[in-house]
């Protein structure tokens, strides 16, 4: 691997790949030659059966669901094709079919409890922001100081997913949260406007992903509360209470990001009152 490493940065140096997805590529395409290498085979001799193998490996073994190893496929593939130079043939390496599940969208008062049960400043801002603003998780681990604006009312967010830029709103009471959070972890002139707003234990690498979902598991298990609620449940909640509310759904799609409309739309299914006032045909009666 070590002997190509340098032909794949380059690549993603070229098409300016995110980091993120460069190091999940990179973690993939690993777990694969490591695999392969148990085989006692090189990457050379990588074939179509040695892929098919793996595929079924991820399902059986691991018990991977299709989105994850849908994920490696495209690793695998990029190795295959651009490193290796050979040809993919999507009939003998399909991607697996995906069945969506019906995400936990606990009702406002829930989420509220949710938020307001944190005593710690830091977790209960990361909270806020991930309710208040819609935000992925990704995206509020990476934010910096400076891309809280308490004079627009905005929060910036920079080289989200698909490698866009967006701004989304910031709510009131985040924002008193973010206060207090900021006086009582940051001193006068100890920082610097592009420092991270969440730092990791080391301050100069911001709070990590898995840090944030194990807040939310240790939270719930707390508060006794639905154990599949996790990070995203409250980016769901922000998008399906906001319809709620009437706002506009083209309005939600920009603060959230979505490239489709249709993305979007689908909270509509999951909204209370999307089904106030329609009647059962079983109520209406008949008028003959």
């Amino acid at each position: 691997m070590k002997n190509y490493e340098q032909e794949i940065n380059l690549y993603f140096e070229l098409k300016g790949t995110p980091k993120s997805s460069q190091e999940s590529y990179f973690r993939r395409m690993k777990a694969f030659i490591t695999f392969i290498e148990h085989q006692n085979k090189s990457i050379d001799e990588i074939t179509e059966s040695d892929i098919q193998q793996y595929i079924l490996y991820l399902k059986k073994e691991k018990k991977l669901s299709a989105g994850t190893i849908n994920n490696y496929i495209s690793g695998i593939k990029f190795l295959y094709t651009y490193i290796l130079d050979k040809k993919w043939n999507e009939r003998k390496i399909p991607r697996m079919k995906r069945t969506h599940s019906f995400p936990v969208i606990p009702c406002k008062s829930e989420i509220l409890t949710l938020v307001n049960g944190v005593v710690n400043l830091k977790h209960r801002a990361i909270l806020s922001l991930l309710y208040g603003s819609g935000l992925r998780v990704g995206e509020v681990a990476k934010l910096r100081i400076c891309d809280i604006c308490s004079k627009s009312m905005r929060v910036r967010v920079e080289n989200a997913k698909h490698n866009t830029n967006r701004y989304t709103i910031l709510s009131a009471t985040a924002l008193d949260v973010l206060r207090k959070y900021f006086r009582a972890y940051f001193t006068p002139n100890s920082y610097n406007t592009e420092d991270w707003l969440f730092s990791g234990r080391n301050k100069h690498e911001h709070i990590s992903i898995k840090t944030i979902q194990r807040i939310l598991t240790i939270l719930c298990n707390r508060l006794q509360m639905n154990q599949n609620i996790s990070a995203h449940t409250l980016r769901h909640g922000f998008a399906t209470h906001a319809l709620e509310d009437g706002v506009d759904p083209v309005f939600i799609q920009q603060l959230l990001g979505h490239k489709d409309l249709r993305t979007t739309l689908t909270y509509l299914h999951m909204t209370a009152k999307s089904l106030m006032g329609v009647k059962s045909p079983l109520d209406t009666g008949c008028d003959e």
